[in-house]
């Protein structure tokens, strides 16, 4: 086609200019779709204006496929006002976008009976009563709540019927069969004993801020069994979870990190030693993060754990872990040494330098560009609303942090416009591919904002493999089963999890980025009943659903 002379001019100015984003890191990776998808959400701590202890936390949400049509929901938490002056008025709820399938969402919380009017935190996602479709358990500063899925698109709150109504100060939560009895169990991490109608006054140089973590004393976390007929017992104390000395509880994660066929469980802590719970292979745990070389920062310091996630980053078969900590802490991230104990690397891998002037939250191992190698996200934002007034080299909203994995256990910023680009005052981040082309997205909740939903715009341009995983032995969700790929060039691990990240929880259907590989040499699940199923030349770019011990089909 003929171009005039200034029409040349432009197109070629046009592709420099597109050379010169992608040479300088500035191509679109991620696009901030919240608008356009039809997200029209706005969280709210109460706006009390007084600094209460519990704002600053912010809400949680995440991914999940409520009602089995193919792809992921989205669920979002919000707060309330907690003072008896200032409740007057419409009480905020959390709210339940349904996905229509074209990469937009509608609004349908009232029809789904599912609008929690609590002070929201956190939640999780499992199928707690076997029954194929997925509940959800919701943290509350105040009672927490067990919503039933009724199959049907919408839900009961089965909370006091179910004696999960925990009343503890709750934060981030997670299902996990730890006896491998076919039914989920559940974790909730808590925070702190406090009341809002005591709340104190904290000040930094004569200056009134929010109160930190010390402030108030810590809680014990709580740990319910399922006993297999829509109820729970309370077994903090015979699981052997109760630990001597309690601690700020904010992030929680279930793995089997030792191999050994059963989930261990992680805690990270506020200004606290961080958990790792050895599970004895009888539901029974043993807390070993001291010996273990996961309690504590590089120079033994108690660090401010937000967020906590296992993946295997260097694709050993072995689950590493991350943490993210406090401004000028940096974030931490373990290697896993054959399931015995763990290494700091987080200065040799690179982690440690773009991670230290940021106050990390929601943090998770994930592929974002599909080239076999997990990445890690991490949503920062600080804590102080007048943050500014002592330190102005530091913001109340930051940038949140893409670390691309380079294959050689080291990772580099990725940066680019618009979804890598936003700077606000984030808090959760959860991961699933909404709009099912092949690659991760990104649900962000920000506190006293919208959120961000960030749509991948690189990810499928390298070949894909997802699994939706029924158990039948199992518990029906599949969590705790571990999936082994193995292509010509590369074997990868997943696990699939209910919780991790802070405060939110993700698509559980298990993804693998396969780079240019283009047939599946053998793919193989362990269930956590024991039993092994496996196959073979399956091909790339395609969706399948594995039921344990019936085989597997194209979705």
């Amino acid at each position: 086609m003929f171009l005039g002379s200034s029409a040349s001019v432009n197109f070629v100015f046009l592709m420099l200019l597109m050379v010169s984003l992608r040479l300088t890191g500035q191509a679109e990776v991620f696009k901030d779709v919240t608008r356009t998808a039809g997200i029209h959400f706005l969280h709210t701590d109460g706006n009390s204006q007084l600094r209460l202890f519990n704002e600053f936390l912010g809400a949680g949400g995440g991914f999940f496929d409520y009602d089995n049509d193919g792809d992921l929901d989205l669920y979002l938490m919000n707060g309330a006002a907690q003072l008896d002056h200032l409740k007057a008025g419409t009480k905020p709820t959390n709210a339940l976008y349904r996905n229509n399938g074209d990469s937009t969402f509608t609004e349908i919380t009232a029809i789904a009976n599912i609008g929690d009017p609590h002070f929201g935190l956190g939640g999780a996602v499992g199928d707690c009563d076997n029954d194929g479709d997925l509940d959800l358990y919701l943290t509350n500063y105040g009672p927490n709540q067990l919503y039933q899925n009724n199959g049907d698109g919408t839900f009961t709150n089965r909370s006091d019927q179910s004696g999960l109504t925990d009343l503890k100060f709750s934060t981030s939560c997670a299902w996990a069969d730890v006896d491998n009895d076919g039914f989920l169990d559940l974790y909730i991490a808590n925070y702190a004993d406090y009341n809002p109608q005591q709340d104190k006054r904290c000040d930094v140089r004569g200056i009134w801020v929010y109160c930190g973590p010390r402030a108030y004393p810590p809680i014990s976390d709580s740990f319910y069994h399922n006993n297999g007929n829509g109820t729970f017992s309370d077994w903090l104390s015979e699981s052997g979870l109760n630990v001597e000395s309690t601690a700020h509880g904010l992030g929680v994660t279930f793995a089997d990190y030792d191999n050994d066929a059963d989930l261990d469980l992680y805690v990270a802590n506020d200004q606290d030693a961080n958990f790792l719970f050895q599970n004895l292979g009888d539901g029974k745990f043993e807390e070993i993060a001291l010996f273990a070389g996961v309690s504590h920062g590089l120079m033994g310091k108690e660090e401010a754990g937000m967020g906590t996630a296992f993946g295997d980053f260097n694709n050993d078969g072995f689950l590493d872990l991350t943490v993210s900590n406090f401004q000028e802490e940096t974030n931490t991230l373990y290697i896993n040494e054959e399931g015995v104990f763990f290494s700091d690397v987080t200065i040799t891998t690179g982690v440690a330098k773009p991670t230290q002037a940021f106050l990390g939250w929601g943090i998770q191992f994930f592929d974002y560009d599909n080239d076999g190698l997990k990445d890690i996200y991490v949503a920062n934002g600080h804590v102080m609303d007048n943050i500014d007034q002592i330190n102005a080299n530091i913001t109340l909203a930051q940038k949140n942090l893409l670390l691309k994995n380079m294959g050689n256990q080291v990772f580099q910023p990725v940066s680019g416009t618009t979804g890598l680009a936003l700077k606000k005052v984030s808090r959760a981040a959860a991961f699933g591919d909404y709009d099912n082309d092949g690659d991760i997205d990104i649900l962000v909740t920000n506190w006293n904002q919208k959120p961000d939903l960030l749509q991948n715009q690189v990810g499928n341009q390298n070949n894909w493999l997802q699994l939706d995983l029924v158990g039948t032995i199992s518990n029906r969700s599949a969590i705790g089963a571990k999936v082994k790929l193995v292509t010509d060039k590369r074997t990868q691990f997943q696990e699939v999890h209910s919780g991790g990240s802070y405060l939110a929880f993700n698509d559980l259907r298990v993804h693998f980025g396969l780079a240019q590989e283009t047939e599946i040499k053998l793919l193989e699940i362990r269930w956590p009943s024991g039993r092994i199923d496996s196959w073979s030349a399956l091909v790339v770019n395609q969706r399948y659903l594995a039921t344990e011990g019936k085989g597997i089909a194209k979705r």
